[in-house]
């Protein structure tokens, strides 16, 4: 029980234990973590070494792009270790539960513009593999950046990156219409309403 008790303690822990856990081929050195789970060097230096101690990530070398275009750099940093003992036990407590409540995502949506319909689907629907969009937001005046920011707000405590579409209210209705495919993929699989202003769907 000594690996796991270095494995919880706060929710910036979690946000860089879900890092690894969502991309188990994916290396990530100190920067990565940080701009990627939005937390301090030092606190990344703090719980990277201790879920290194605990065995469920692993020291790596590899390259990753640097600041030229076409130029790599060579970089120290961690990968899950596919070896660890309770791997299993983790991804089903912390992959497999609400990654943000419902609430929390409107709120920070809704702060983006007249947001008029959210559609969740994709990593919060359990469906990571055959999903090509995890939020469909439709609503309009909607600030570009401002929604960016949040998206990466949300992917931050996920430890994930989020694929969404939005559209203003036109484009939905016409791509409604036509049976667009992207709007069906979403719209006739598993998904989940969670903000409906209007008749739209």
């Amino acid at each position: 029980m000594d690996s796991l008790s270095k494995l919880f303690d706060g929710i910036n822990r979690v946000k860089i234990m879900r890092l690894f856990l969502f991309n188990p081929s994916d290396s990530y050195d100190k920067k990565d973590v940080v701009k990627k789970s939005k937390v301090s060097m030092s606190t990344a230096n703090s719980i990277m070494r201790q879920i290194e101690e605990a065995g469920m990530i692993k020291r790596k070398i590899f390259f990753k792009a640097g600041k030229k275009k076409n130029k790599k750099i060579k970089t120290n940093g961690w990968i899950l270790d596919p070896n660890f003992p309770h791997l299993i036990s983790l991804q089903n407590l912390l992959l497999n539960k609400e990654l943000l409540t419902d609430n929390q995502i409107i709120k920070k949506i809704q702060k983006t513009g007249k947001i008029k319909l959210i559609v969740l689907s994709g990593v919060f629907v359990n469906r990571m593999e055959d999903s090509r969009v995890d939020i469909l937001i439709v609503g309009d005046k909607i600030n570009k950046n401002s929604l960016e920011r949040a998206v990466q707000d949300m992917e931050s405590q996920i430890g994930k990156e989020l694929s969404y579409a939005v559209f203003d209210s036109n484009e939905f209705c016409y791509r409604l219409d036509i049976c667009d495919k992207l709007v069906r993929d979403i719209l006739d699989y598993p998904h989940k309403k969670i903000l409906k202003k209007t008749d739209l769907v």
